[in-house]
């Protein structure tokens, strides 16, 4: 049998290697291939996460509700306000910048308030982009007058003429009122201490609630317990199928707990767990409810 020599398979395979090499150069290093004109929604989970945090930001700082809602719509959640609760719940518990996940949240309860319709397609979030642009700016854009017509202009609502029997009304676009929020700082303020003696609960339960001055219960809240020679601190919306301001902690008997909030508030002193007694007489330890709200 007639052999290949080795020259002959030398002399295909080093131009194939050479013209592949090159080719990965050009491809990786020289002219890579970039992807133009995408859509948030293809965005990798953790980028969808910053993507959130930032429309958050903008709207913190803009107080523009519904610019913000076009935004959101883009990355096409399903519910985007337990979407923003989730994702200030994973900020928290991984440990990442608090004032970032409160201004998470705080879109999540704007959201929530208004129970607004978020846009489902592209040219709904361009349209809405547009209208709050030129909400912001109070500006109109009037089609070209006719030559030698004069155009009177006043500070009120006007009529010009462009021709002596089509007069056009020209009226200032009203500035969009600014979303009223609780203030991030205030304090909170102690508004119920309940002793809870249900003996389905576990023994001791702590539980503690927090809303704004809307009653609206708020997540991402921080609340520290203390007591002699211990500290523990957790956060509300943890627990959203109880509900988004709602957090909880087992006290031992025997043990005096101290509880306040993060952000400033009444503390709640002198918290021992109760003892209750069911209708036949048993005895077994109870809980207390507090019920923290911003003025």
């Amino acid at each position: 049998m007639r052999r290949i020599p080795w020259g002959f398979l030398l002399a295909l395979l080093i131009p194939l290697l050479l013209g592949l090499a090159a080719g990965l150069v050009y491809s990786w290093t020289i002219s890579p291939a970039r992807v133009f004109d995408t859509e948030p929604l293809l965005l990798r989970p953790d980028f969808k996460d910053q993507y959130r945090s930032a429309i958050a930001a903008a709207y913190a700082a803009t107080g523009n509700l519904p610019r913000a809602q076009a935004r959101l719509s883009l990355l096409g959640d399903d519910d985007p306000i337990e979407t923003l609760n989730a994702q200030a719940q994973r900020m928290l518990a991984s440990g990442q910048s608090f004032e970032q996940a409160d201004q998470v949240a705080a879109l999540a309860l704007a959201l929530g308030d208004h129970g607004s319709v978020v846009p489902t397609s592209t040219k709904e979030v361009v349209t809405e982009i547009a209208n709050n642009t030129n909400n912001n700016t109070s500006t109109a854009t009037l089609p070209p007058p006719p030559p030698d017509v004069p155009i009177e202009l006043t500070e009120m609502p006007q009529t010009i003429e462009t021709q002596p029997t089509q007069p056009v009304i020209v009226e200032s676009t009203p500035r969009p009122t600014r979303t009223p929020l609780a203030t991030p700082g205030a304090p909170f303020r102690l508004t119920g201490q309940d002793t809870t003696c249900d003996p389905n609960l576990p023994d001791g339960l702590l539980q503690v609630i927090v809303s704004n001055s809307n009653r609206r219960q708020m997540a991402g809240i921080e609340i520290i317990v203390t007591w002699d020679g211990g500290e523990e601190q957790f956060f509300t919306g943890f627990k959203p199928e109880i509900g988004n301001g709602y957090a909880d902690f087992v006290m031992n008997p025997n043990i005096t707990y101290t509880v306040q909030l993060g952000r400033g508030s009444d503390i709640a002193t002198g918290l021992t767990t109760p003892t209750c007694q069911t209708s036949g007489g048993e005895t077994f330890f109870g809980g207390i409810k507090l019920t923290f709200q911003q003025p």
